[in-house]
C-alpha cells in the first residue's frame, strides 16, 4: 500500500537552526582546540590512543556515545511504539555481557598494549593472514554501519526541514572529517562528551514535556497497558516470536560482547586510559550510561504510542515511515516551544557524529596497523610521518564513505530504507488486520487502537 505523506506540521524556525548549528559549531571548535592543545597529535599513540593517559570521565562519555547512535534514538522508540516493551529486557542481558568484557576480555587484552585489537588474533593463532581477514570483515561491517548512521539523522532532519537527505549527509560527513582529522582521538572523545549530553537531555526534554501535557507518566503507562504494549516476561520458547524474554536476554549478552568487547572503536577507548582498573571501571560506567540512554529512548516510544493510539500518523499518511514517529511527534506537539525541534534534531545529530567519528578514527587505525605499517615503503618512516599518513587515512575514509552514501541516496532513495526491522508493508497489513504469510515472524501487536492479549504466565 502506497501512502502519500504530507508535510510535517511545522518547519524549523530561526531559533531551531541556531540551536542545531550551535551543536555543530561546538563540535568543530572542540576539534580545533584539541588539535592546538595537543600540537596536532604529532605521534601515532597520541592520535589514535590519546597517549594512553586520558581522564576517565570524558572517555566514559565517549565510550557510551560511540555505541549509542542515532539508530538507537529513532529505532528503539519505533520498536516499542509498534511491538511493546519486551525488548527492554535486553538491558539485563547487557549486564551479563558487560561483566564478561570486564572480567574476561579486558584482563587478557589490555596488558598487551595493542593498538589494533586484531593484533591479538596474530599473537594467539600466529597467523597474519587471519588477522588481516578479521580486519577486512570489520572494515566491511563498518561501511554498512556508517551508512545507517548517516541515514538516521537525515531522516529526522527531512521531517522538520526542507533540507535534502544528500545535503544532510554531506554536512555531517564534512564536519566529522574535519575535527577527527585535525584532533585525533582526543577530539573524538571530547566532542563525544557534548554530543552524548545533547542526546540524553534532548530526548529527555521531549519526553518530559509530552508526558506533562498528557497528565504524567502514569497516564502514559496506563494507556500503554490498555493497548497491550506492556510485556516483560513472554516465556514463549518459539524462535519465530518477535521478542521473548529468552531472545532479548541472549541478544543483550551478544550485542554488548560484540560492540564493547571485540570492537576496534571501543577498544581504543579502553586503551586510552592508563590502567587496567580504570578500563574495567569504564565498562561499568558504560553500562550505567547505556541503561540511562536506552531508558529514555524506550520511554519516548511509549509516550508516542499513548499520544497516537487512536490516530496513527503512518496509516493516516502524515509520515512515510514508522521511523519518523518521534520527529513527527516533536513537530506536531511541541512546535509551540521555540527551539525544541532544533534541540531534538541536534540530539539525533549528536548520536550520529559520535558514532561516525569513532568509526572513522578506528578505520584509519586498523588500515594503518594491520595493512600498511609493515609494508616496505612505510616500515622505516618516522613517527611524525606515520601520524600524517593516519590523518590522511582518517580523512579519506570519511570522505569516501560520505560520497558513497550520497551516491546511494537518490532523491527518493530514502523511501526504501528503514531503521525498524520490519517492512512498512507488513506493518500496514497488521494495521488493517490483514493476514501475513504463514511462515512470517509473528507480530506482537494488532491495530494500534486494539489491545493485544498478553500471555498467561
Amino acid at each position: 500500500m502506497d501512502v502519500e505523506a504530507s508535510e510535517a506540521p511545522t518547519k524549523f524556525t530561526v531559533v531551531d537552526y541556531v540551536v542545531f548549528a550551535l551543536m555543530l559549531v561546538v563540535s568543530v571548535g572542540i576539534g580545533v582546540y584539541s588539535s592546538l592543545r595537543g600540537k596536532g597529535a604529532s605521534s601515532t599513540q597520541a592520535f589514535l590512543l590519546g597517549g594512553r593517559d586520558m581522564s576517565l570521565a570524558p572517555v566514559a562519555f565517549s565510550l557510551t556515545g560511540g555505541v549509542i547512535s542515532a539508530i538507537s534514538i529513532l529505532g528503539l522508540p519505533t520498536e516499542l511504539y509498534l511491538y511493546g516493551t519486551q525488548l527492554v529486557m535486553n538491558i539485563f542481558g547487557a549486564v551479563v555481557g558487560v561483566l564478561v568484557v570486564r572480567n574476561v576480555i579486558l584482563p587478557i587484552v589490555y596488558p598487551l598494549r595493542l593498538v589494533s585489537i586484531y593484533q591479538y588474533i596474530e599473537i594467539r593463532f600466529n597467523s597474519r593472514a587471519l588477522r588481516k581477514f578479521a580486519t577486512a570483515c570489520q572494515l566491511l561491517s563498518s561501511c554498512f554501519y556508517v551508512g545507517l548512521c548517516l541515514y538516521a539523522p537525515s531522516l529526522a532532519l527531512s521531517s522538520v526541514t526542507n533540507l535534502p537527505t544528500w545535503a544532510s549527509v554531506i554536512i555531517m560527513g564534512s564536519i566529522c572529517t574535519f575535527y577527527i582529522t585535525i584532533g585525533g582521538v582526543k577530539a573524538v572523545v571530547y566532542t563525544d562528551v557534548i554530543q552524548t549530553l545533547v542526546m540524553f537531555f534532548g530526548v529527555l526534554a521531549v519526553v518530559i514535556v509530552v508526558c506533562r501535557n498528557m497528565g504524567g507518566i502514569e497516564e502514559v503507562w496506563e494507556v500503554a497497558g490498555q493497548g497491550g504494549r506492556l510485556e516483560f516476561f513472554n516465556l514463549d520458547p518459539s524462535p519465530f516470536t518477535r521478542h521473548t524474554l529468552w531472545s532479548t536476554l541472549v541478544m543483550g549478552v551478544f550485542m554488548v560482547f560484540s560492540f564493547l568487547g571485540v570492537s576496534q572503536p571501543q577498544y581504543q577507548r579502553f586503551a586510552s586510559v592508563p590502567t587496567l582498573a580504570q578500563a574495567q571501571l569504564l565498562s561499568l560506567l558504560f553500562l550505567l550510561g547505556m541503561s540511562l540512554l536506552w531508558g529514555v529512548f524506550y520511554t519516548s516510544g511509549l509516550v508516542a504510542y499513548a499520544l497516537y493510539k487512536d490516530c496513527d500518523p503512518l496509516t493516516s499518511g502524515k509520515i512515510e515511515k514508522p521511523d519518523q514517529i518521534i520527529p513527527y511527534m516533536v513537530t506536531d506537539k511541541l512546535n509551540h516551544l521555540t527551539g525544541m525541534p532544533g534541540l531534538f534534531v541536534a540530539a539525533v545529530y549528536g548520536g550520529v557524529l559520535s558514532s561516525l567519528s569513532s568509526q572513522g578514527n578506528a578505520i584509519a587505525c586498523v588500515v594503518w596497523e594491520d595493512f600498511l605499517k609493515e609494508r616496505p615503503y612505510f616500515r622505516d618512516i618516522s613517527d611524525r610521518s606515520a601520524t600524517n599518513v593516519i590523518k590522511f587515512l582518517s580523512a579519506a575514509s570519511d570522505v569516501l564513505l560520505t560520497l558513497r552514501i550520497r551516491t546511494d541516496l537518490s532523491p527518493s532513495g530514502h523511501k526504501h530504507l528503514s531503521l525498524s526491522r520490519r517492512s512498512e508493508s507488513d506493518y500496514l497489513n497488521v494495521q488493517q488486520g490483514l493476514s501475513l504469510p504463514s511462515k512470517s515472524l509473528s507480530l506482537a501487536p494488532s491495530p494500534l487502537s486494539r489491545p493485544r492479549p498478553l500471555p498467561q504466565i
